[in-house]
C-alpha cells in the first residue's frame, strides 16, 4: 500500500523556497542542498519516511521549464511495489504520464481525475555504474 512520502515543490528558486519553507515550519534544510534540489525532513525523494517525521519536503529545480499546466506542488508517494501500486492508481482512473529512473530512484508520474500530477515511487534497482 502506497504510503505518503514527500510534497514536492517545483521551484524556480531552489534556495529561496527551501528556505522560506525551512524557516516557516521551523525545520531545517538537509544537508547536500544545491541550486537544482533541496530536502527537508530527511528522506531522498521517493524513500520511506519515518513514521514519527511525516512526509518530507522536496525542492526541485526546474528553471523556467515548468509547463503552465502542471501543478508546481504535488504529492509524492512510496511503495516498493512500484508497478502494483500504480496498477491500483490506473484502476482507480488514475492515467500514466511518464516512468523515470534517475539519481536512485525510479518513480512514474501520474495524473489524477481531476489532473493533478503525483509521483509513485522506490529505489532504483538499476545501477549507473
Amino acid at each position: 500500500m502506497p504510503t505518503l512520502s514527500a510534497i514536492a515543490f517545483d521551484c524556480r528558486d531552489v534556495t529561496r523556497q527551501s528556505q522560506f519553507w525551512s524557516a516557516l515550519l521551523d525545520r531545517p534544510i538537509d544537508e547536500g542542498a544545491s541550486p537544482y534540489f533541496a530536502s527537508i525532513g530527511g528522506v531522498h525523494e521517493h524513500a520511506a519516511p519515518a513514521a514519527d517525521r511525516g512526509p518530507s519536503l522536496l525542492f526541485l529545480g526546474v528553471g523556467g521549464s515548468r509547463p503552465e499546466a502542471k501543478n508546481p506542488v504535488h504529492v509524492d508517494l512510496y511503495d516498493p511495489d512500484l508497478e502494483g501500486a500504480v496498477a491500483k492508481a490506473v484502476g482507480l482512473g488514475a492515467e500514466r504520464v511518464g516512468d523515470f529512473d534517475e539519481y536512485g530512484v525510479a518513480w512514474v508520474t501520474l495524473r489524477d481525475p481531476e489532473g493533478n500530477l503525483f509521483d509513485i515511487g522506490r529505489p532504483s534497482t538499476t545501477s549507473t555504474a
